[in-house]
């Protein structure tokens, strides 16, 4: 006879897929259009600003923005099925979250997640680029050659289901080693996700002149260095930082060079102080409403 736990268990799981699939349907859904929206609008409001910074002398068509649009809505399709995983290993015990809050675990849990992110991205990303796996999983998302923000998702099923698999994967290893994770530690990392996801995909320098050559600060990646990664394809594998790409020899040569012809002043040339301000004053009203925007969702994302 079947045991009456496990069936239990099994009956709670199907019940909760379809409540569980929705909601991370949407919330995948509103990241991408948040986050690839607002860095589209502050770009077109400091259009003259984003036109210096431009990388590529090459403008994205108007079928790269259809086909990358299209296949993120497919991604976070396979992002909602994938998390399924996850829902499973909950109610079977493998995967726990904290019912408490403290604002130093919270940090500690936040930073060591997008770093362990990281290097997994690093070495999956480097995977996909093998011979035979690049057509099948990765080939989609270099269709992009001039990436938009839009392309931030633009993703095969394969290649999806490869991103998406990082975070039940992750929370299984911590629950094993005894650690339960705060949901709001899960919850800041989604959203630090898909913004520096969003930003190396905007095909604007968005980093101030000199980033790369300040020790504090030239570990963090530009949207220079990974649109290098889909001109050229062959280097710049890493999503948040250079540690791996410096350690594994695969950083591009020319970084730093194409970074400073990217990172222009703010003022190429003068301009009428009544637009410059208004440029200025766009750029920061977008930033303030940006963060406001993902406060208030989240806090409202989390509370239904």
């Amino acid at each position: 006879m079947p045991d009456p736990t496990t069936t239990s268990t099994l009956s709670r799981i199907v019940d909760s897929i379809g409540p569980h699939f929705v909601s991370v349907f949407t919330f995948d859904l509103g990241r991408y259009l948040i986050a690839a929206g607002l860095i589209s609008l502050s770009l077109w409001a400091a259009k003259q600003w984003a036109n210096n910074r431009r990388i590529q002398k090459r403008l994205a068509a108007k079928g790269d923005y259809v086909r990358e649009f299209s296949s993120s809505i497919r991604t976070v399709f396979v992002f909602g099925v994938t998390t399924m995983s996850t829902v499973a290993m909950m109610e079977f015990g493998l995967v726990q979250f904290s019912d408490s809050f403290s604002w130093d675990i919270f940090g500690l849990q936040a930073v060591v997640m997008i770093i362990a992110h990281d290097a997994y991205f690093y070495w999956m990303h480097r995977a996909l680029h093998h011979k035979r796996l690049f057509r099948a999983t990765h080939l989609h998302h270099h269709k992009s050659r001039t990436p938009t923000p839009w392309a931030a998702y633009s993703f095969s099923s394969w290649e999806a289901v490869t991103e998406a698999a990082f975070v039940p994967i992750f929370l299984l290893a911590a629950t094993t080693v005894g650690v339960e994770y705060m949901g709001f530690a899960v919850f800041i990392f989604l959203w630090h996700m898909i913004f520096r996801n969003v930003i190396g995909h905007a095909g604007v320098e968005l980093y101030p002149a000199g980033w790369v050559d300040n020790k504090f600060v030239s570990w963090w990646n530009t949207t220079t260095h990974h649109d290098l990664h889909h001109s050229a394809g062959t280097y710049n594998f890493g999503l948040y930082f250079t540690w791996w790409d410096r350690m594994m020899g695969t950083e591009h040569p020319q970084y730093k060079e194409r970074f400073h012809a990217a990172a222009k002043p703010f003022l190429l040339k003068p301009i009428k102080p009544t637009r410059r301000y208004a440029e200025i004053a766009s750029v920061i009203a977008m930033t303030l409403f940006a963060a406001t925007t993902t406060l208030t969702g989240g806090i409202s994302a989390m509370a239904a």
